[in-house]
């Protein structure tokens, strides 16, 4: 009652189930800042302690666990852990670093670097897509530091310490930018489309996503590459020993082996999968039987999965094949319950009416009038860009877009762009070693202060969520009623 009374003077009047479940997320997002348990450990707890409370049926608490999304999850895991273990991410940045176009100027370099690792990190694991271009900068770094011991000159111009740190920063950076250009890029995307499909009947396809992800990304990777470059030049027109590492390290990779041969074909055919659909309507119209068919037996969960069955059959080299069970089971899967705790916490809140009481109580505190729209999903970009500061991305997606959406409902606005605003932002959080993995990895090289990440993270949350607000905007006034 007192928090109730805090946000507005006459509060919609809470049903015991919706008290009960307010009293239980309030210690799960306790327990997720705090991380005391496991973040799956505790969505776990909350799914359990519903039950318990009498909040919902056993049914209905854990049929989140079973959504097609969740095998969406499965299926690109699988196909990230192949993309992995066979070198397909490897093969692919040492070809980019190895562009003539690139060569051993600096800029060129760290933006280089940077596109790699967004472009990865929009297929699998941004933590996984850091650790592997961490370790790509690091032998740059120790190519250029050989080098310039090796020459043992004492005139002329010298690099820049600081071009390490932005060069690491752009990996962490990229990495978690380039999750946002597809659905599969990074778990909030997933958990923000579960919602707005269950709560809104919105079905967004994957080029749909796509189509706002991949100018947002693109956008936001090219200010971070002027941002670092700027703030952390390397003081030289010329890198050497860089194009001699890139030629080295390619001319070490051989030819395609026959598991990424394999590889690549299950993952070009689960991708086809996925846009078959939307290019068909282009090309067909809408209304045509064929796209509609195509997205009702083969969903984008199904894809996935057919393209994961094929790694277990496709040839992976002498006695294997391309992706083995031991493989696979190496996978983090606490996300799988992470997401189900998340999303029945989530759905719950609008069954049991928190999530209305909760939103309209917040719309006291913004503006009316012409501009509420833009007040709305600003205000949800930056919820979301605050709390993935201090907890998880995937934590965050689960406790800002549900408020999000009732936010905008009670309010007047648009749910579908501020849960989109929230969706995206949630995976923002530049700032702290303890924001993303990606962070913690760079930061745990020794090459980064904390005050320069906390400079330059702060000025891309900034940057992140002013772009994320007026392509929500713009995406709202062009999304067919």
């Amino acid at each position: 009652m007192l928090l109730r009374g805090i946000f507005s003077p006459t509060p919609m009047p809470l049903t015991p189930e919706a008290q009960s479940l307010a009293v239980i997320l309030v210690g799960v997002v306790v327990l997720w800042v705090t991380e005391a348990l496991p973040l799956p450990v505790t969505a776990l707890l909350g799914a359990v302690a519903c039950v318990v409370a009498g909040v919902a049926p056993a049914k209905e608490v854990f049929r989140p666990f079973s959504e097609p999304l969740v095998f969406l999850f499965i299926g690109s895991f699988m196909l990230a852990e192949a993309i992995r273990v066979h070198g397909l991410d490897r093969r692919l940045a040492f070809a980019v670093l190895g562009l003539p176009a690139v060569g051993e100027r600096p800029g060129r370099i760290l933006a280089a670097v940077a596109l790699v690792s967004a472009t990865i990190s929009a297929f699998i694991s941004n933590t996984a897509t850091t650790a592997m271009m961490v370790a790509i900068a690091a032998g740059i770094l120790a190519a250029i530091e050989h080098a310039a011991s090796r020459d043992g000159s004492p005139a002329g111009p010298k690099l820049d310490p600081r071009f390490a740190t932005g060069l690491m920063l752009a990996v962490a950076f990229a990495s978690s930018i380039g999750g946002l250009a597809t659905p599969i890029g990074t778990p909030p995307n997933l958990i923000g489309l579960a919602f707005i499909r269950n709560e809104l009947g919105v079905e967004v396809s994957f080029l749909t996503w796509c189509a706002i992800g991949v100018p947002v990304a693109a956008i936001l990777t090219t200010f971070t590459v002027l941002l670092l470059g700027w703030m952390f030049p390397a003081g030289v027109d010329r890198l050497p020993g860089v194009a001699e590492l890139v030629a080295r390290e390619r001319t070490g990779l051989g030819a395609w082996s026959r598991g990424q041969v394999s590889t690549a074909i299950a993952f070009g055919t689960t991708v086809s999968l996925w846009i078959v659909p939307g290019v068909l309507g282009l090309l067909l119209g809408a209304k045509h039987p064929l796209p509609a068919w195509f997205a009702a037996h083969v969903p984008e969960g199904v894809a996935a999965l057919l393209g994961a069955v094929m790694l277990f059959i496709l040839p992976g080299g002498p006695g294997r094949r391309a992706l083995q069970w031991e493989e696979a089971v190496r996978i983090d899967w606490g996300i799988i319950l992470l997401y189900g705790g998340g999303m029945a916490l989530g759905e719950l809140s609008f069954s049991t009416g928190l999530a209305e009481a909760l939103g309209r109580s917040l719309t006291g505190w913004l503006p009316t009038g012409p501009g509420a729209s833009v007040a709305l999903v600003a205000a949800a970009t930056l919820v979301a860009v605050i709390t993935s500061e201090f907890t998880s991305n995937t934590a965050s997606a689960n406790m800002v877009v549900p408020v999000a959406m009732a936010l905008a409902a009670a309010g007047g606005g648009d749910p579908l762009t501020a849960a989109l605003a929230a969706t995206f932002a949630a995976s923002l959080g530049f700032m702290m070693p303890v924001s993303t993995p990606c962070n913690a990895i760079v930061y745990g090289t020794g090459r980064i202060r904390l005050r320069d990440m906390i400079r330059s993270g702060a000025i891309l949350d900034v940057a992140g969520a002013v772009v994320i607000t007026v392509v929500m905007l713009a995406v709202g006034r062009l999304w067919p009623s």
